[in-house]
């Protein structure tokens, strides 16, 4: 496998890493970017279970709803797109909440962002990178690690976005969701996201908006689709490259007793203040 190199596949803006799928041009823009009343934005840093998220919005709505790709995925050309789409928008992003565009606040537009524990984070991140040729050569695991712990990888530290959405905790537009809550009762996650979206959903429906919307079976539709090029990630545009495992404390095949202090060490340094923090799961 040929190496890829940093400089011919990043760029920074405003301090945070981003592929050269984000355009810089695209990022200066955002901020005069049009915001609609009912558009609804589905926040996370990467690999937190934001397709997960999507499916169970696009079932919620379905038909009314355009999925769309995230906000700051591709060239100025990105914006004309977004305003040519009728009817109601879910629109992704893994911007951090200082970026993001003040038209959403402005109009007071609902967003739902979903956290994850990120050991996890940081094992499916790093096999991530390894797979996918949008993303830089990773020598190792303990290389990646601390590249993860100093928030020099793709859409900067994790520490940073957490708390830059966390501002929003008291906002009634936002909705603070945990990845392993769905994963422990999906339905009851549902259904706070259908009531803070004010959608009447009955319980048949709920029950089979988790059953399509399970792990194993957008994983199995995802290998089974003959174009797999729709995605919610700015970073690829291979639906098979975003569904790995899935599961709640894989971090522990992979972090060793040391590198678990280091992370903790960093961890209760950055999050010290933070109320999010006191809620993560690590193992069931």
């Amino acid at each position: 496998m040929s190496s890829r190199s940093e400089d011919d596949l990043m760029h920074t803006f405003n301090g945070i890493t981003f592929t050269i799928r984000t355009s810089p041009e695209l990022l200066k823009s955002l901020e005069t970017f049009d915001a609609r009343e009912d558009d609804i934005l589905l926040v996370s840093y990467p690999k937190s279970g934001t397709h997960w998220l999507a499916e169970i919005l696009m079932h919620l709505y379905a038909p009314r709803v355009s999925l769309t790709s995230p906000i700051e995925f591709g060239d100025l050309s990105r914006l004309d797109q977004l305003d040519h789409l009728s009817g109601k928008r879910i629109i992704p992003t893994h911007l951090d909440g200082n970026m993001l565009p003040p038209a959403f606040t402005l109009k007071q537009c609902k967003a739902i962002y979903i956290i994850r524990n990120p050991k996890d984070i940081a094992v499916s991140m790093y096999h991530y990178y390894r797979d996918n040729p949008n993303l830089p050569t990773i020598d190792s695991w303990p290389v990646f690690l601390e590249m993860f712990l100093r928030g020099d990888v793709v859409c900067g530290s994790w520490f940073d976005h957490v708390l830059s959405w966390e501002k929003h905790t008291d906002d009634k537009n936002t909705l603070f969701l945990f990845y392993e809550d769905m994963k422990q009762d999906l339905p009851k996650v549902v259904k706070k996201v259908s009531a803070f979206l004010a959608l009447n959903t009955s319980e048949s429906r709920i029950h089979e908006i988790c059953k399509k919307s399970s792990f194993s079976e957008m994983k199995t539709n995802t290998e089974k689709e003959n174009d797999p090029n729709h995605t919610v990630c700015a970073l690829t545009s291979n639906r098979k490259l975003v569904f790995r495992k899935g599961a709640v404390g894989d971090w522990k095949n992979h972090f060793t007793p040391k590198q678990n202090r280091m992370f903790e060490e960093t961890f209760n340094k950055k999050m010290k203040f933070s109320e999010v923090a006191k809620h993560l799961v690590y193992e069931f």
